[in-house]
């Protein structure tokens, strides 16, 4: 596939930042862990991929904006574009050695989704999608699942931890969409969770509580793989609301229904 310039630059930020954690992931015991918040580490390895991705960016494009994990909000000359970064999504995976963690690199520009990177250095595979030029995965064109019932589906989820989001109105969307799905999974990273509805690996994911830079590489992937996402509510503010429900059209549709309606005595 031919890659735009602007697209080369977030791929190389992302394998630069992915060979890092790689090497850190080799010594994962060694590394000095902070304690961030109840269930929620950050590692120096994460401050290292993100700044390797700062870096890189700013020196690319040295006028742009960024919204990142660990640095925030840093402000750009040139307020038409942003790049919106994690630099280590599966924090908690990495740290306990399960290989299910990536760098998640989009640009925003005028406020809409461009382009978007995901990459897993673990397993070497690079998600890419830019807006109107489809999405890949090592090359490959993406197109998400095409089953149509619920009853055939696996759906991807997050589940809030210790700490972390509503406990009980997790345990009723779950209990919700169990009973009408062949399974359901959890990966411990949203921006793999997306590109692997992206990739047909789940037919469809749902997950409140995320930040802008869990989702917005994955959400702009699913779309140019033919998929639908929409917040909790069924709009487009996903990134403000942190929330999102994918899939394929049918699919994302009957997801949102399942996990919207209200508990009932079984």
């Amino acid at each position: 596939m031919a890659r735009s310039a602007l697209l080369n630059v977030m791929v190389q930020a992302a394998m630069k930042a992915g060979r890092s954690l790689s090497r850190d992931f080799g010594e994962v015991q060694n590394l000095q862990v902070s304690l961030k918040g109840p269930g929620d580490y950050v590692s120096q390895a994460d401050r290292k991929a993100e700044d390797i991705v700062f870096a890189e960016l700013s020196k690319a494009r040295p006028g742009y904006g960024f919204l990142m994990e660990e640095r925030g909000v840093v402000e750009g000359e040139d307020s038409q574009h942003r790049w919106i970064v994690d630099p280590l999504d599966g924090t908690t995976n990495f740290l306990h050695g399960i290989p299910l963690f990536a760098v998640s690199i989009a640009l925003e520009r005028q406020g809409q989704l461009v382009a978007g990177v995901i990459y897993n250095p673990a397993m070497d595979e690079l998600y890419t999608a830019e807006r109107g030029g489809g999405a890949f995965m090592n090359d490959r064109r993406l197109r998400v699942a095409g089953r149509t019932k619920l009853v055939d589906t696996v759906i991807g989820c997050g589940m809030p931890h210790l700490g972390r989001g509503h406990h009980g109105n997790f345990l009723v969307e779950l209990r919700n969409v169990m009973a009408e799905v062949s399974g359901v999974r959890r990966l411990g990273s949203a921006s793999l969770d997306l590109a692997y509805v992206a990739a047909g690996r789940m037919d469809g994911f749902w997950e409140t509580g995320l930040s802008a830079w869990d989702l917005a590489a994955g959400l702009l992937m699913i779309r140019e793989a033919g998929g639908f996402v929409s917040d909790m509510d069924g709009g487009q503010d996903m990134l403000d609301k942190g929330s999102a429900v994918a899939g394929n059209e049918i699919i994302q549709r009957a997801l949102l229904k399942a996990v919207k309606k209200p508990l009932t005595a079984r």
